[in-house]
């Protein structure tokens, strides 16, 4: 195999990281759709579904890290070279190319993080709310009534909560 050729196969893997971190994306959104339309029934399906796109990715990763000890070799680098390194030693027209995977890549990493940020954010923000809503369930009644001779007292016993809440 020649520098060139594996060097295609390194270009077209990084490729193909980049298709999944797309559909990652994608699925952090809809994920983040759920939780802001508050349609806990789905998440789990969404939260599935996140964590097989980054089953892949990893898959993805292996078969970069399988082609680029291939370039390695060729190019008479160091085993595991990071994509810094390669776009310094490969030559033209490979070097530019890789260093436009290598920027696309940082950017799409950079916008996952922020939408796994925003969506722990948003289930933090619901798993408060719904702690704070059985917190209200389980205190203890404040309001009194009165007995038939007059006297103050605290209900004991169930409640009846509107349905509405």
């Amino acid at each position: 195999m020649t520098v060139g050729e594996a060097l295609g196969e390194v270009s077209s893997t990084l490729w193909r990281e980049r298709e999944l971190l797309e559909l990652l994306q994608f699925k952090l959104e809809e994920e983040q759709l759920v939780l802001a339309a508050q349609r806990s029934r789905w998440l789990p399906h969404a939260t599935r579904e996140v964590e097989m796109v980054l089953e892949e990715i990893k898959r993805a990763e292996l078969a970069r890290a399988v082609e680029v000890e291939r370039v390695a070799e060729l190019l008479g680098l160091a085993a595991a070279p990071s994509l810094h390194e390669l776009i310094e030693t490969a030559p033209a027209p490979w070097g530019d190319i890789l260093a436009e995977h290598r920027k696309a890549l940082m950017a799409a990493t950079e916008e996952i993080q922020s939408l796994a940020n925003a969506n722990r954010d948003l289930l933090q923000a619901a798993h408060r709310a719904a702690r704070e809503a059985l917190a209200a369930l389980s205190e203890p009644e404040t309001t009194r009534t009165y007995t038939a001779s007059g006297r103050a007292s605290r209900p004991s016993g169930p409640r009846l909560v509107d349905g509405a809440m």
